[in-house]
């Protein structure tokens, strides 16, 4: 017999009071930013007694940290590794897709998107590990990637892990320019052309034009 959900007061169980106040706090930080949002910001929000906050998070930090740690996730999970010996799924497409997915997320989502690029730099040292952590491991991905891609000749040459920051650092200035301009979801589809059409320019050997990138269907390999 499956357990039942702890629920408090409000009929909320503990998970989801949990989540209200992430939620909550996500919209604070997102209006005021981290440094100006305070406790009582993020319980007037949530609509919770100070001490219900404390019951969930030890302090401001760790609300924040934990938003930032799950949507890092997120971007983790929608990056997929590119896969260079299947014929099946075009090494373009496959580019294309890992683009497009994160312009979407990141549309999506834009008050983290901001919170990642922005309030979560300097907070304190730990919290710069914390992210140099994460792009590391991002550029990583991307640089093993840019090597297989090499050795098969649809990469120019160059050294894999500078172009990896080169990509990633490109990548997160659009991303910034795009949320802090309001750029709605619906843009993600003429962000990722861009951004494919910059890497096409610059280290990638391959063409493909928008139809093919839709359907899957490779076309011809550049110069």
């Amino acid at each position: 017999m499956a357990a039942r959900k702890t629920r408090n007061k409000g009929g909320l169980s503990r998970g989801e009071r949990r989540q209200q106040i992430l939620f909550a706090a996500r919209d604070v930080f997102a209006k005021r930013g981290y440094h100006q949002t305070t406790i009582d910001d993020i319980v007037a929000e949530a609509g919770v007694a100070r001490g219900t906050f404390y019951l969930y998070f030890e302090d401001k930090r760790a609300v924040f940290s934990d938003l930032i740690d799950r949507f890092s996730n997120q971007i983790s999970m929608a990056i997929q590794r590119i896969v260079t010996d299947d014929t099946s799924r075009p090494v373009q497409k496959q580019v294309w897709d890992n683009i497009r997915a994160i312009m979407g997320l990141a549309l999506s989502e834009r008050s983290m998107t901001k919170m990642l690029l922005t309030d979560a730099v300097g907070i304190d040292p730990a919290f710069d590990r914390k992210l140099s952590t994460f792009y590391d491991a991002v550029v990583q991905l991307l640089t093993e990637s840019l090597k297989e891609g090499q050795a098969l000749g649809i990469v120019r040459s160059g050294e894999p892990r500078v172009l990896a920051y080169l990509t990633v650092g490109a990548l997160k200035e659009l991303l910034y320019q795009a949320v802090t301009l309001g750029l709605a979801e619906e843009s993600a589809d003429a962000l990722t052309q861009q951004m494919f059409a910059f890497l096409n320019e610059g280290y990638l050997l391959v063409g493909l034009d928008e139809a093919s990138l839709r359907t899957g269907r490779a076309g011809k390999k550049r110069r």
